[in-house]
């Protein structure tokens, strides 16, 4: 969504880069230039004044005139401005504290509230809780129904006495569907309401009804990120209408300009809880600025990254894995489970953007698809489990034959058996200096798993807890962002990139795993092929 932003600020601060010292002229043309980009964004105008304004003025004093590096200092500026735009920190729900916690979503129809109520319902149910969905959207079509089926997706339980379609009572569903989760021990309630196609009296009314029977401890305004500058002034008639807590951001994914994420928390005062990046369940996370505002400068988003990763890498799994790498006895069924698992984290250019310095990628990065992923896992699966386990056995029939079992040619299958052996020495240097768990006793990485150790004869191979590898990765984010990390940069551990540090052990060698998977280093698209013919 912020690719447009993304690329005109970089622009702006290209004419930075490589300057001693900063003048007033320079300062005034960088700050015209992300004003442009901002209103080219759809931001809202007072929300750009406001920006511009506390950017000039920060630009213009000491912090800058007396750095070492101005146009980093300039970076970092507007990094933590835009942090303070878009709501300044994380917000998280607020529970009663004696349940249920009830929580109703107000928004315009067609923003997605039917399915944010399910997202919700399971991301409550993964934190513990025991969500109860109410069906108080009584008026659109087969929205009872809708509801339904997305509480049965999300393994959730659903309050739904009116089949709706303009039938029943949504005041009335509202307070029944309070004493009822009181009686099934439901400890939290997410009322589901309905919407207009814009602003109008009979909505407000409805939904201040609802408020009024169940007293909820939130109100999250639901919004189409998509709708450009409408957003503002559709939250400021809730706001005045029926009152937020805090908004919701829906439909990230998409190609909008993306102005209502910076716009609503400034002008309203409500900061943003949540974001749905996707059509799926899982696309739905809590909303964190700095790192919203980390990947819109091209800074990446690592902590994210690494939150996926552990979701999809078991612990177990990822010490024994991480053993074979160091030991050279990483074999095609490995990195085919490997694939299999960063596949869960989602498109594999969306992970690859999340890296620093993808940023500037963005073509390249669109061209990567499933389909090269697709074929990768064929050609592996059209292997012998022999052959998988040493593909130095595959001469020129068995390479033909598993061309023929995978659809591919034979030239396809030596480049991705050159690429594996290349990633596989990446991966044995990676984990045996430069951090990783199973790995030597070199550099930070060995102090760190010196600290992760338990008792005097743990982990006496320097495997170090899953715990503290990730604790460390969360700190060396942190220490990146603060230190203002200027966009371009490349992570630690990648080729071309500084040496992994600490915060490196948790996350899967995305580029080694790209080059392995039959696309160039890096995971660009594959170019011109340079397998050997057979």
């Amino acid at each position: 969504m912020f690719d447009t932003l993304s690329s005109r600020l970089d622009k702006a601060f290209s004419s930075l880069r490589g300057k001693g010292r900063l003048s007033e002229a320079d300062i005034n043309a960088t700050a015209r230039e992300i004003r442009v980009a901002l209103l080219e964004a759809d931001v809202a105008l007072p929300a750009v004044r406001a920006f511009i304004a506390a950017v000039r003025e920060r630009a213009m004093g000491s912090e800058v005139s007396a750095s070492l590096n101005p146009a980093q200092q300039v970076i970092k500026i507007v990094n933590e401005e835009l942090i303070a735009i878009l709501g300044g920190g994380t917000t998280t729900l607020r529970f009663a504290k004696a349940p249920p916690t009830v929580i109703l979503l107000a928004g315009l129809q067609g923003t997605g509230k039917t399915t944010l109520a399910g997202k919700l319902g399971r991301w409550l149910a993964a934190q513990g809780h025991t969500p109860l969905l109410v069906a108080a959207d009584l008026q659109r079509p087969n929205a009872v129904t809708q509801l339904q089926v997305v509480a049965a997706r999300a393994g959730v339980e659903v309050f739904a006495p009116e089949p709706g379609n303009g039938v029943g009572d949504p005041v009335a569903v509202a307070r029944a569907a309070v004493e009822h989760a009181r009686r099934r021990h439901h400890d939290v309630v997410v009322v589901d309401t309905a919407g207009r196609l814009g602003v109008d009296v009979e909505m407000m009314r409805q939904a201040a009804d609802i408020r009024d029977v169940t007293s909820p401890d939130e109100i999250l305004f639901v919004v189409d990120a998509m709708i450009g500058q409408d957003a503002v002034t559709t939250a400021q008639a809730f706001a005045d209408g029926v009152g937020f807590s805090a908004v919701v951001l829906t439909k990230l994914d998409g190609d909008a300009r993306g102005g209502a994420a910076l716009s609503v928390a400034h002008l309203t005062g409500r900061p943003i809880m949540f974001a749905s990046t996707g059509e799926a369940l899982e696309d739905f996370d809590v909303f964190h600025p700095e790192r919203m505002a980390s990947r819109i400068l091209g800074m990446g988003d690592v902590l994210t990254l690494i939150e996926q990763a552990e979701k999809a890498f078991e612990a177990d799994q990822a010490e024994a894995m991480a053993a074979k790498m160091a030991a050279s006895e990483f074999t095609l069924s490995d990195f085919l489970d490997q694939m299999l698992a960063v596949r869960k984290m989602g498109p594999i250019a969306n992970l690859l953007g999340m890296l620093p310095g993808m940023g500037q990628m963005k073509e390249q990065l669109s061209q990567i698809g499933e389909r090269d992923v697709d074929r990768v896992v064929a050609i592996i699966r059209s292997m012998t489990p022999a052959e998988r386990h040493d593909p130095r056995i595959l001469q020129a029939s068995r390479k033909a034959r598993v061309a023929r079992g995978s659809g591919v040619t034979v030239t396809e299958v030596n480049q991705l058996l050159d690429r594996f052996a290349e990633a596989r020495k990446v991966m044995k240097k990676m984990a045996g200096g430069m951090g990783l768990p199973g790995g030597g006793q070199s550099g930070r990485g060995a102090a760190n798993r010196k600290a992760g150790k338990k008792g005097k004869g743990a982990n006496r191979k320097g495997n170090p807890a899953a715990r503290a590898a990730q604790t460390q990765a969360q700190e060396a984010a942190a220490q990146a962002r603060r230190a203002g990390a200027t966009p371009g940069a490349t992570p630690g551990g990648l080729p071309g990139g500084p040496p992994a540090g600490p915060g490196d052990a948790a996350l899967p060698d995305l580029s080694a795993l790209m080059r392995g998977s039959g696309l160039p280093p890096g995971g660009l698209p594959p170019g011109r092929g340079r397998g050997r013919q057979r």
